[in-house]
């Protein structure tokens, strides 16, 4: 990695550059960015191999295998200049750099002073000449940057799916042929397309603005933005969204957003941005780096002057006589003193880990929601659209004077006209209902009853127990838990109909997975029925469940639980733990999640500790309102985000550990002379190495 184009300074200023360069979103140099790093890391692989190859062959000189004669200091000092130069110029320049911006204490200063110390070490009097060690420090210094620029590289690739579901074009209709009828079609920027605009998308191509399709059909393949791999089907009246491929159909689609508006950018911007909200890792190596650098670099400075004039006070002898040995251990004090490894990997860890989740389909905003994600210990979930599916849907037919097929015929014709879920769901468990012929007249919406209408020759009446009890029609109850519809002809009862709001799939796993990674409470805030929230309640085996709640209800809630505001005015909402013991409030430092679809729950999201939107895929306002986004509706994904967050902060810890532990012990053996200069490159550039590749165990 060329350093015109990318260095890290040991410090908060460099820290906070290095981060504004990976959130560059200059989305039309993409292309022009990822060919400049690949070349420029190339470019240092050759300066690192040739360096090596003219160090070896200055060594052979210095030696007497190549050249058969004793050469002065000043003479292998020019010869071992060569590589030094090669390898080091770009350091050098940034060192002068540095200076001129008053910032001396980055790694080029540092790596500059510390080699060129080297060099100039064996002028001294009874000094050896370490020419070797100098040049081998910035060839090793150069080794560690090609690999951290690697790992960034690869920490890119990890968003790059993301970058890919940026579409390049839109075909876009114009105006018609008048024989044909047909819309010709122009090649634009997706940028330059206006809403309501027809579109056409080919096999193979990217979805590049939202919309809805007018005509024709396909398979799309959202595994960008949500890692899942089955296709979704999509016809005519779908919507379809940004960053899909096109799999098998040629669509003509009508956009309802502009690009900037569009699902495809905002996802862009989010992943872009999020290395702008650090983790309190990232905080603590920043205040860490800006302490420990100027300390250690004034210990050296004290390493090289105090010990020569202690020891000439006390020994008669002059302070030039032991002047070497300490300015060599200085020399490695200044090589140890950059803390790379930290300032280098922590953020690169994080950048790795939210790159990772994102394959999964997993939006994190920032490193700062990892940091929470990773201690929460009570997740609370809305009920409809996030543990179940938010679409009603016949569970069971009961029938008393016909069969069920004859029961849900007639009861489907009778809402033919509804807009309500329930009839939808009767219309859907009846696919047959539209094209069967029977003829459906005086139909008659009764508010808060129900329906009734004459479905042939006889009068169905769909409804309510009020609507049974009006026509004297003797009902009885159900032992199933959901909305009960009943249905009585000519006035006699025939049976009920139980509709429900069906359970995810992978529901009871997510909560079973929860409890596994030792989360405390899981519980539900839900609007629905007392009897409907505890069924759901008890098939998920939650910790707790509040029902009939009204929106600021569930805001009450959240603060009770997170042990911040007592439920002052309590409303008629009614909550049980379904263990039957009482609520107790969290500590606010066992930090609270709420899952919820992204759509009514934006209070609740803003007030919990971290926001988790499901859904993602399609909704703007989950998008906007979370601190973390789960692109599709597996609730299964929550306990996937936390395991991702302590891996994460796991390997950050790691390298704060390993780095710092090795960089004092070594700074502690170099004062005591018990350390060479091969030891000091280890404890900076090996271990940044080191650090670098176990960072980038975050991105799998």
């Amino acid at each position: 990695m060329s350093h015109e184009h990318h260095h890290h300074e040991c410090c908060e200023h460099s820290h906070e550059h290095h981060h504004e360069h990976q959130g560059c979103s200059c989305h039309e140099h993409s292309h022009e960015h990822e060919h400049y790093h690949e070349h420029s890391l190339k470019k240092q692989l050759w300066l690192i191999i040739a360096t090596a190859i003219l160090l070896v062959i200055a060594v052979l000189i210095e030696k007497g295998i190549i050249v058969n004669c004793q050469l002065s200091t000043v003479n292998l000092l020019l010869i071992y200049m060569i590589p030094y130069l090669l390898i080091g110029h770009d350091t050098l320049k940034e060192a002068i750099e540095g200076l001129s911006h008053g910032d001396a204490f980055n790694e080029h200063f540092l790596m500059s002073v510390a080699t060129i110390g080297a060099l100039l070490i064996g002028f001294l009097p009874g000094a050896e000449t370490q020419f070797p060690e100098a040049v081998f420090v910035m060839l090793f210094f150069q080794i560690g940057e090609l690999f951290e620029g690697y790992a960034e590289g690869k920490s890119r690739d990890s968003i790059a799916h993301l970058m890919d579901i940026r579409p390049d074009v839109a075909h876009i209709e114009t105006s018609g042929d008048k024989e044909t009828g047909r819309q010709g079609v122009q090649d634009i920027s997706p940028e330059a397309v206006a809403v309501g605009s027809v579109i056409v998308i080919r096999p193979g191509e990217k979805v590049p603005l939202d919309g809805v399709i007018i005509e024709g059909a396909t398979s799309l393949n959202t595994i960008a933005l949500t890692g899942e791999s089955m296709p979704r089907e999509a016809g005519v009246g779908d919507e379809v969204i940004s960053g899909c491929v096109n799999l098998s159909g040629v669509v003509r689609v009508r956009t309802t957003k502009s690009f900037g508006e569009s699902t495809v950018s905002k996802i862009l911007s989010l992943v872009e941005n999020a290395s702008e909200h650090k983790s309190q890792s990232e905080a603590f190596i920043t205040r860490f780096a800006r302490i420990y650098t100027p300390v250690v670099v004034f210990a050296a400075l004290a390493l090289a002057i105090v010990p020569p004039i202690v020891i000439s006070l006390t020994s008669n002898l002059s302070p030039l006589t032991t002047l070497p040995t300490w300015l060599y251990r200085a020399l490695m004090f200044l090589v140890v003193s950059c803390p790379c490894a930290l300032v280098i990997s922590v953020p690169l860890t994080f950048f790795g880990g939210i790159g990772g989740a994102s394959r999964r389909g997993i939006l994190i905003k920032g490193a700062n929601y990892m940091d929470i994600l990773a201690k929460v210990k009570t997740v609370v979930f809305d009920k409809t659209g996030t543990l179940t599916h938010g679409q009603f849907a016949v569970e069971a037919v009961h029938p008393d004077l016909y069969d069920e097929h004859q029961l849900l015929h007639l009861a489907a014709h009778v809402e033919h006209y509804s807009t309500h879920p329930i009839g939808a769901a009767l219309r859907d468990a009846f696919p047959d209902e539209a094209t069967d012929g029977c003829e459906v007249t005086e139909v008659e919406e009764i508010a808060g009853h129900g329906i009734r209408a004459r479905v042939g020759s006889q009068v169905v009446c769909v409804g309510n127990t009020k609507m049974m009890d009006s026509i004297g029609a003797k009902w009885h109850d159900c032992h199933h838990v959901g909305t009960i519809i009943h249905v009585a002809i000519d006035g006699q009862y025939a049976g009920h109909i139980v509709i429900n709001d069906k359970i995810k799939e992978d529901s009871a796993e997510a909560i079973a997975q929860l409890k596994a990674l030792g989360v405390e409470k899981t519980v539900m805030l839900t609007g629905d029925r007392e009897e409907v929230a505890h069924h759901v309640a008890t098939q998920l085996a939650l910790s707790e469940y509040h029902a009939e709640l009204l929106p600021a209800d569930k805001v009450n809630h959240i603060e009770n639980l997170m042990g911040s505001n007592d439920i002052s005015n309590p409303s008629k909402a009614t909550g049980r733990r379904v263990s039957g013991n009482s609520l107790t409030p969290n500590p606010s430092s066992r930090p609270l999640a709420f899952v919820g679809d992204g759509i009514n729950d934006a209070p609740v999201l803003a007030r919990a500790d971290v926001g988790i939107a499901m859904g993602g895929l399609g909704s703007d306002a989950a998008i906007e309102a979370a601190d973390v986004v789960l692109m599709d509706d597996q609730p299964s994904k929550v306990a996937m985000a936390i395991r991702i967050a302590r891996r994460t902060i796991f390997i950050a810890k790691q390298n704060v550990f390993v780095a710092i532990l090795v960089k004092v012990s070594v700074l502690l053996l170099a004062t005591f002379g018990l350390a060479n200069m091969w030891l000091a490159v280890f404890a900076d550039v090996g271990v940044t190495v080191l650090a670098v590749l176990n960072a980038m165990r975050a991105l799998r």
